[in-house]
């Protein structure tokens, strides 16, 4: 990503992995296997060749993850909870977000709309 000489118009994310949790012994339902994961990097989602995700799954971390990349005050809920419960009531595989390395972008890489002055 290109920056800005004066900073004006940059911002940073963080880039998130979400993994399955599973409690051992525990029957899941999701189909999912322990260590299963994904990578949001900027907008753009990664998942290993070869693995699938639940989408009933993604859609119980999805709502939080925009949120999650951004930098946040050290006693908001955000930053220090990570786990999300399967979307399945019967189901006890959690996911579990970390937050990876910052990634720096510039507004006008990412939208049309210019910024006010």
């Amino acid at each position: 990503m290109t920056s800005s000489a004066d900073g004006v118009g940059v911002f940073e994310l963080y880039d998130l992995r979400v993994e399955v949790i599973c409690p051992p012994g525990k029957k899941v339902y999701c189909g999912a296997k322990e260590g299963d994961y994904f990578e949001l990097r900027g907008e753009m989602l990664y998942l290993p060749p070869g693995q699938g995700f639940s989408i009933y799954s993604l859609s119980a971390v999805l709502p939080l993850l925009a949120a999650k990349q951004r930098p946040t005050h050290t006693n908001d809920w955000m930053t220090t909870d990570g786990e999300v419960a399967c979307p399945d009531p019967n189901c006890p595989s959690r996911l579990k977000i970390t937050r990876m390395a910052k990634r720096t972008f510039n507004h006008t890489d990412v939208t049309a709309v210019p910024l006010n002055s």
